[in-house]
């Protein structure tokens, strides 16, 4: 399987992390050795001193596609969860400066914390999905669906151009604003509706 991430989705986390609002969505891999299986804390990696949390609304790819026409691409995904792009800020800035890939900062061992998916047709407004993140219980990221720059069938479209996408598949669908960094003994708990999918422990 495979971790797709779309980077710069929210208008305003662009901005706050002073990088140009994209005109097609920009997209990055994790591999699947980021996943964090559930109820397992995260240990801060050694090679960081500013990891932030980053809270993402994830699809579930259910169909195998290519070259998936926007109108149609609807069909590609079946249920949607919560998950954390967990990203070295430092490493990251580094790469940036340099024109290097992100992978460094983005792709390492259980950057990607993922929630229990919920079928697509138990959720309301599917069009308008809200979510938030918790961190010693204290709100720092909301996000709703309908304020993404490109769509969950722009995404799918966009991707499917240039790889394959196959059941199983997850898409990272880009994070709101308010993202920050973490620390040992923090508690992070995200949210779909109001409903919490996701609690990880920081070690």
């Amino acid at each position: 399987m495979k971790i797709i991430c779309i980077g710069r989705n929210y208008v305003e986390h662009a901005l706050e992390l002073k990088n140009e609002v994209p005109s097609e969505p920009v997209w990055f891999m994790k591999p699947d050795t980021a996943l964090l299986a559930k109820d397992k804390d995260f240990f801060l990696p050694d090679f960081s001193k500013d990891i932030h949390h980053e809270v993402e609304l994830v699809l579930r790819i259910c169909k195998e596609g290519k070259h998936i026409a926007e109108e149609f691409a609807s069909k590609y995904y079946d249920q949607v969860t919560v998950g954390l792009d967990f990203t070295a800020r430092d490493l990251q800035q580094r790469q940036k400066e340099k024109g290097l890939p992100w992978e460094p900062a983005k792709a390492f061992d259980w950057s990607a914390p993922v929630g229990d998916f919920i079928p697509m047709d138990k959720i309301k407004n599917s069009g308008d999905i809200a979510f938030s993140l918790k961190k010693n219980g204290t709100v720092v990221q909301e996000g709703q669906s309908s304020l993404m720059i490109f769509s969950f069938e722009k995404m799918i479209a966009s991707v499917s151009r240039y790889i394959t996408l196959r059941k199983g598949d997850f898409i990272f669908t880009g994070t709101p604003k308010g993202v920050g960094r973490i620390e040992a003994g923090d508690k992070l708990e995200a949210f779909l509706e109001g409903e919490n999918l996701l609690s990880v422990n920081v070690r």
